[in-house]
């Protein structure tokens, strides 16, 4: 059964529901995705620079002199991720400032992760610079009695002998 033939979604009780619901609302007030692409593009380059990979019986390290460099993006870019998530209304800060250290992070750590932290950072701060909070609608109830005052109010202007 799909949500378009569905008369009205059945009533979920318990508290795993509530605790889902509430983590719902919370996440759809604040720009969640961007902020996480922001966080998991900071691990890659963090984590590259000092791996020791082992392919095929060699061992290939990666530490390098801007092993330093990459730690302080790749927290940086966690940092904005987590911050976009509790102070949205500093998005659009975080999110040129996670676009510019994931265009950074191609000289200075491995090109950006191996490209996994730089496009996932490009596409989180495009999601944060972009994220804008939703405009809230007035309620049926609330928008009823505005109705019909504005009604009366044409009533009232016309003439008696005038048809609307």
């Amino acid at each position: 059964m799909s949500s378009a033939i569905a008369a009205e979604w059945p009533e979920e009780t318990g508290g795993f529901s509530r605790l889902r619901l509430k983590f719902r609302t919370w996440r759809r007030t604040r720009p969640f995705w961007g902020g996480l692409l922001a966080m998991i593009a900071g691990l890659p380059i963090m984590y590259f620079p000092y791996a020791k990979l082992h392919l095929a019986g060699l061992t290939m390290t990666m530490a390098t002199t801007a092993g330093a460099g990459s730690l302080i993006i790749g927290l940086l870019m966690i940092t904005l991720g987590l911050t976009a998530w509790f102070q949205p209304l500093v998005r659009v800060f975080c999110g040129v400032a996670v676009t510019i250290l994931a265009l950074v992070s191609v000289p200075v750590s491995n090109l950006g992760g191996f490209g996994m932290g730089l496009i996932t950072g490009l596409l989180g701060g495009g999601l944060l610079a972009a994220w804008t909070p939703l405009k809230v609608q007035p309620s049926a109830a609330a928008a009823a009695p505005q109705a019909l005052d504005e009604q009366q109010a044409e009533a009232e202007d016309t003439a008696p002998g005038e048809q609307l």
